[in-house]
């Protein structure tokens, strides 16, 4: 029974399980979203919370910690000077998973992980006037909306880029020129056989 146990095995020794998770919460980190399943989406969420609250404490053992866990000083650097930093006011919450869909070769469920921002990424914050807010501005809500649909827009062309890629390469020759072409192979290889009669 494993009653109490918290974590999935994911079908990997303990050594090879540990690895993968800290090089995917480096990743992570440094790229701000994967893509990976399901399963494996909900276990670095768990690690990548842990270590933004050690950059949000921002002293040496807090830093110490997180090299522990992340596999790139560069990553460690950027934690502690630009997304711990971003995370100051936020009690937790710090990733947000988008379930994708199946994958086409096993159909295992995908999700992209990703850092939740107050902000979409690329918007310039405007000067506060004298102004009350709008009842028709968008809200945070709206906003996170609008982040996930670009996320998944994006992973749809890049899906629909790779099958349209693949299928381009085998409609290059139809059918009919691909029929001649085995017809003509076929005679030349018999013309160049002696006969054995």
């Amino acid at each position: 029974m494993r009653h109490r146990k918290s974590g999935r095995k994911l079908s990997r020794t303990p050594s090879h399980r540990h690895m993968m998770l800290r090089n995917m919460v480096t990743s992570l980190l440094d790229h701000e979203r994967i893509q990976t399943t399901l399963a494996k989406a909900k276990e670095v969420r768990r690690l990548t919370d842990r270590v933004i609250v050690l950059a949000k404490k921002g002293d040496l053992h807090a830093r110490r910690g997180a090299l522990a866990i992340l596999t790139d000083r560069g990553v460690v650097r950027k934690l502690f000077s630009e997304i711990g930093p971003r995370f100051q006011n936020r009690e937790g919450g710090f990733t947000r998973i988008l379930k994708l869909g199946r994958r086409l070769g096993d159909a295992a469920p995908l999700s992209v992980v990703m850092l939740t921002e107050e902000t979409a990424p690329g918007t310039i914050e405007k000067k506060k006037t004298g102004k009350a807010p709008s009842k028709k501005g968008k809200t945070v809500r709206s906003k996170a909306k609008a982040v996930e649909e670009k996320a998944r827009e994006r992973v749809k062309k890049k899906v629909k880029k790779t099958l349209g890629q693949a299928e381009s390469s085998e409609e290059k020759t139809p059918p009919k020129e691909r029929e001649t072409k085995k017809r003509e192979g076929s005679k030349k290889s018999k013309k160049g056989r002696p006969d054995s009669s």
